[in-house]
């Protein structure tokens, strides 16, 4: 039978891999129009893709 050993091997995460995503959106304190709740969910969905995007980028990943 073979012998198999496991061997940990340790890598240091990327700068880019930490960089923090950046918050959702503030809202306002009102009930919102169609057009102004389409601008902030398309700005938070365009910054979860920027960090999306990065974090890969930084650990080597593709999806």
């Amino acid at each position: 039978m073979p012998v198999l050993r496991t061997v940990t091997v340790e890598r240091e995460i990327p700068a880019e891999a930490k960089i923090p995503c950046a918050d959702p959106v503030p809202l306002p304190d009102r009930r919102l129009e169609e057009a102004e709740t389409q601008t902030f969910w398309g700005r938070d969905r365009t910054a979860l893709r920027i960090c999306e995007a990065r974090r890969q980028a930084g650990v080597g990943g593709g999806r």
